[in-house]
């Protein structure tokens, strides 16, 4: 008997599964999904964060949060968030714009190496979103974190010292000239922080420009990969760090509200107005807490400032405060801090 052979469709000798293979992302699909990432990490972290400060402020109590939530609308949360969490936001975004450059930069002289995640970001933002960030920073960061912004701008835009001039000379005396209006600018600073021993200060104020440099790449190719984990893991680690006050920091105002809780008797209620209505004061008390006053029982009222906003320097840039950023310290200008009420601190 013979076997016969077999034929197209039949399952005899047909031998293993060809293995499947995974399609290569294309660049433009790895692109696609860095700036898919990027926008979605943008949109949603002030969103998460809203939601989580008012969750910190009830102190974790269910009925508050719903309470907080009912009376503070979307509006007020924006503001809050901007006015809080602008400088965290900025100074995220800047830290990954200045390593993507630096990376990317870096990542271009060594073919065949994958791009890290802050360099495809870097590559996807436009220039006017960059420039933005920091502009944002510039107005938000207190003055005295402000000269960290000249290292991380030449390293975002790769400003190499060999573009201010051709000649070397030409080039040494340009530095020389814009170094020394820096120490000029900043002379009166720096000595008052000599004299009154903050050294952190004085590093502050005088690395930066020195850093900016040399910070533009292209890295040794030997680093980049170890380089790029590990600043990746740092900037999250930073902007976690960062965020612990800004989640805890209210977003209803302090205030000290004068209750007549009997005849000729007041007492000094220390609190955050949720709500007023034609009935009562609902206050979110510091200590814990929601407490209804009646409208009728409610003598007096004065706004209070927080711990983190009172000054822990005494040093001035012309007569800004060096924990002030531009835009409080053009504030203040406008309209001058008052002096603290005796019931905020008889109260705190």
């Amino acid at each position: 008997m013979t076997v016969p052979a077999a034929t197209a469709g039949s399952d005899v000798d047909a031998g293993p599964p060809a293995p499947r293979t995974v399609p290569t992302p294309t660049p433009d699909e790895r692109r696609a999904r860095a700036s898919q990432s990027f926008w979605t990490a943008v949109v949603g972290v002030p969103a998460v964060f809203s939601v989580l400060r008012l969750g910190v402020e009830a102190g974790g109590e269910l009925q508050t949060t719903l309470l907080l939530v009912a009376n503070v609308g979307p509006v007020n949360l924006l503001a809050g968030f901007l006015t809080t969490a602008a400088r965290l936001l900025s100074t995220g975004l800047v830290a990954v714009f200045a390593l993507g450059a630096v990376l990317g930069v870096s990542v271009d002289r060594l073919p065949g190496h994958r791009r890290p995640l802050f360099a495809r970001w870097a590559d996807i933002t436009p220039a006017w979103f960059v420039v933005a960030s920091f502009l944002l920073a510039l107005v938000t960061w207190r003055l005295l974190y402000l000269p960290l912004l000249l290292p991380a701008f030449v390293a975002a835009f790769q400003l190499r010292p060999e573009r201010l001039h051709e000649l070397m000379p030409a080039r040494v005396l340009i530095v020389a000239a814009l170094l020394g209006g820096y120490l000029f600018l900043l002379a009166p600073t720096l000595l008052d922080a000599w004299r009154q021993g903050e050294h952190l200060v004085l590093a502050l104020l005088l690395a930066p420009p020195v850093l900016a440099l040399a910070i533009a790449g292209p890295l040794p190719g030997a680093v980049i990969r170890p380089l790029a984990s590990i600043t990746e893991a740092a900037v999250l680690a930073m902007l976690v760090w960062a965020a612990l006050p800004v989640i805890t920091t209210p977003v209803l105002p302090l205030t000290v509200t004068t209750v007549e809780t009997a005849p000729g008797v007041t007492e000094d209620v220390r609190g955050h107005v949720v709500v007023v209505d034609d009935v009562n004061m609902v206050l979110l008390q510091e200590r814990g807490g929601v407490r209804y006053v009646p409208i009728d029982q409610v003598q007096g009222q004065v706004l209070c400032p927080s711990e983190e906003e009172l000054p822990r320097h005494r040093l001035r840039v012309h007569d800004f405060h060096v924990e002030d950023s531009l835009l409080e310290a053009l504030g203040r200008r406008v309209r001058p801090v008052h002096r603290i009420d005796a019931g905020c601190r008889t109260t705190a």
